[in-house]
């Protein structure tokens, strides 16, 4: 695989503070999201983000897409889990991969039409020519046995609905579906990461570059997997690195969406 299966630091998290400015609403058949929009709610640019184990309704993850609601992007973020995301508390005594293999699990046949439902409403209900994924950890890979296809997969050729998109430190990305994603990637990689490491990175880039789409990979020094929405920020560097990756995501959709 291009990036490994889920470990401990999936479920590591350091709450960050603030109050979530949008809402949570029901799309389709009972499916719950969180959404969140700039001011005056005009415009045709979305942003699909696709959350870790932590889920839609942990707090770092809403003011993650209350940040990019700001900068002029309609939010949708949808709940991959069915009501059974890993809150802080239950994820340190949880089995991740068993909890993803369940019963009742979290396979495609279970979180892809979320995906696919969310999509939807997002271009039919919501009018969003223009969309983009965002996937961290869980929300970003694909792996034949224990995940879902999500952004990576709908980069690819027969499911190409998104028309670009990022990902924050992968897990469980298929080889065969990166090769054959068909829109522009970034991606943002933590230096201390045992599911992305070194070789797993490398043989992503020497992938990516063969491909004829623009892609970005840039790695933040110093900090570890799950850096970019539930790392601590009190600390400067992980802050910097944060913010940077952040940063990232914003110019790549500006450029590409």
């Amino acid at each position: 695989m291009a990036s490994l299966p889920p470990q401990e630091c999936c479920t590591l998290a350091v709450t960050q503070e603030g109050e979530a400015l949008g809402k949570t609403i029901s799309i389709g058949d009972n499916l719950d999201a969180y959404v969140t929009y700039p001011k005056g709610d005009k415009t045709t640019k979305g942003i699909l983000l696709l959350t870790d184990v932590l889920g839609y309704e942990f707090i770092n993850t809403r003011l993650v897409a209350d940040k990019i609601a700001s900068n002029g992007y309609h939010v949708v973020v949808p709940d991959l889990f069915h009501g059974d995301a890993l809150t802080l508390e239950k994820a340190q005594a949880t089995d991740v991969m068993g909890w993803i293999k369940g019963p009742p699990g979290h396979l495609p046949n279970r979180v892809d039409p979320v995906v696919l439902a969310s999509i939807k409403y997002m271009r039919e209900t919501l009018s969003i020519e223009r969309l983009g994924g965002i996937g961290y950890c869980f929300g970003v890979g694909y792996n034949r046995t224990v995940s879902a296809k999500y952004v990576i997969r709908f980069l690819g050729p027969d499911h190409s609905l998104f028309d670009a998109g990022y990902i924050a430190h992968p897990s469980m990305v298929d080889v065969e579906e990166l090769t054959a994603i068909k829109k522009p990637l970034s991606i943002a990689a933590a230096e201390i990461d045992n599911i992305f490491p070194v070789s797993n990175r490398h043989a992503s880039e020497e992938i990516l570059a063969k491909l004829k789409i623009p892609y970005q990979l840039n790695l933040y020094g110093g900090v570890e997997h799950g850096f970019a929405t539930r790392a601590d920020i009190k600390q400067p560097h992980i802050r910097f690195a944060q913010e940077q990756a952040f940063a990232q995501a914003l110019q790549w959709f500006k450029q590409y969406l």
